[in-house]
């Protein structure tokens, strides 16, 4: 008996979360990279405590998140432009949980640092693609809204990433433990989300050749590129401060080793920051970056007031006051670059952005840590201070100038006119 054969049913696209679950599902999971960053800060200090390795020592092991996270940008922040985004943000959450379960099981200071490492290298991987994503992802009338987003994931990653942890230190037995083994859960989480993601960028050649290292700044923005470095490296060495070198200080100057006080401390600046960038966001972007420049300038002063006086409320207020700065300055640098970047350039520019950042995040405290024995904690802090106020106020002078030449009306073209003398008999 003869069988007859139905015609075969096309196969049916995966299934995928709509853009309106994946836009903020995606600065979550970006997020969760950054509250990873911050989870150390705490557990750096009580490892110094308990291994006795120097001061040295603990600002290699918070800087060498930034090393490897600026080489991965460098080699690897414009290879979603080619791959795709979804690949590019699985290969970084499969790196990330590598680094946690390397914290985890972490029993020297050298896993510590090969995790950080890691750590970084999956976040430089994560930036573009993940930028690049929440870009697209956005829904039409969300897209102002997806730049302040994707910066205050950073920022508030980085604060409660912190906070939280030093509650753990103070709360519980095992705070190292109890922490990375619930980031472990996240990242695990994030692979299943974003395996169901829609892929939101065309697939072009040259991957292989975007590894080789070079920073993609477009001619249409290099002016502002340019205009912005000053408030990239205050901005960034501000947050740096806290995340790096505030434990030491607490520690060793106001005699304070709780690790709620050392989270606490790290927490306001980036918190801060993560709030203002949707305050600021309101605001035209040239505004937001005199602005935000100027918050971190005074949020710096009172910093080194606080340090020179022994009064830590100051250095509280300093923190949120440069927190707010950092959230503004660097919300208005993005808004000010992203309308004039292409789709295929996204990811290369993002990139290039965060190795600015990055740099000023870490090879300052490197620095500071190197010279903190030399020539004793609070001078060398004091130093760093006076560094990044003169960033700032060269920040401040630039974007003050540009903002008084785009207010400035431009003369209207003179209209041509008929004398009674040019017209013709």
């Amino acid at each position: 008996m003869s069988r007859t054969l139905s015609p075969s049913r096309p196969s049916r696209p995966p299934r995928t979360f709509p853009a309106k679950a994946a836009f903020p599902g995606l600065a979550l999971v970006f997020a969760a990279f950054f509250f990873a960053a911050g989870a150390p800060t705490p557990l750096l200090s009580l490892r110094q405590q308990e291994w006795g390795f120097s001061a040295g020592t603990l600002s290699l092991a918070f800087a060498i998140y930034a090393i490897g996270l600026l080489a991965a940008l460098l080699v690897g922040g414009s290879l979603s432009d080619h791959l795709g985004r979804r690949p590019v943000m699985l290969l970084a959450l499969y790196t990330e949980l590598s680094a946690m379960i390397a914290f985890m099981v972490a029993s020297t200071i050298t896993w510590v640092i090969i995790a950080r490492a890691l750590q970084g290298i999956a976040t430089g991987i994560a930036t573009g693609a993940f930028n690049a994503a929440i870009a697209e992802q956005a829904p039409s009338h969300l897209k102002k809204l997806a730049g302040g987003l994707a910066g205050a994931s950073v920022a508030g990653g980085l604060g409660i990433g912190a906070l939280i942890t030093g509650a753990a230190v103070q709360f519980t037995a095992d705070a190292n433990l109890l922490i990375f083994a619930i980031l472990t859960g996240v990242m695990i989480l994030g692979i299943v989300f974003v395996s169901f993601t829609s892929e939101t960028a065309v697939k072009r050649p040259g991957a292989v050749r975007s590894l080789t290292p070079r920073l993609s700044i477009p001619g249409k923005i290099r002016r502002e590129f340019a205009a912005g470095l000053p408030l990239h490296i205050a901005g960034w060495m501000f947050p740096a401060f806290f995340l790096g070198l505030s434990p030491v200080l607490l520690r060793l100057h106001f005699a304070l080793d709780g690790g709620l006080v050392a989270g606490f401390t790290a927490f306001l600046g980036p918190f801060s920051a993560a709030v203002a960038t949707f305050a600021f966001g309101r605001h035209p972007a040239r505004h937001s970056s005199l602005a935000g420049v100027s918050f971190i300038l005074l949020g710096i002063l009172a910093v080194l007031f606080g340090i020179n006086a022994t009064w830590l409320p100051a250095v509280w207020i300093g923190a949120v006051l440069g927190g707010i700065g950092f959230g503004g300055s660097f919300g208005g640098q993005i808004r000010l670059i992203a309308p004039h970047i292409q789709p295929h350039q996204r990811a290369g520019v993002f990139a290039s952005i965060y190795a600015a950042a990055y740099l000023a995040f870490s090879l300052p405290v490197i620095i500071a840590g190197q010279l903190a024995p030399v020539w004793g904690l609070v001078p060398t802090l004091l130093a760093y201070g006076v560094t990044l106020s003169a960033f700032a106020a060269v920040g401040i002078v630039i974007q003050a100038v540009l903002l008084k030449s785009e207010s400035t009306p431009k003369p209207a073209p003179a209209r041509s006119t008929v004398t009674a003398s040019s017209r013709p008999d």
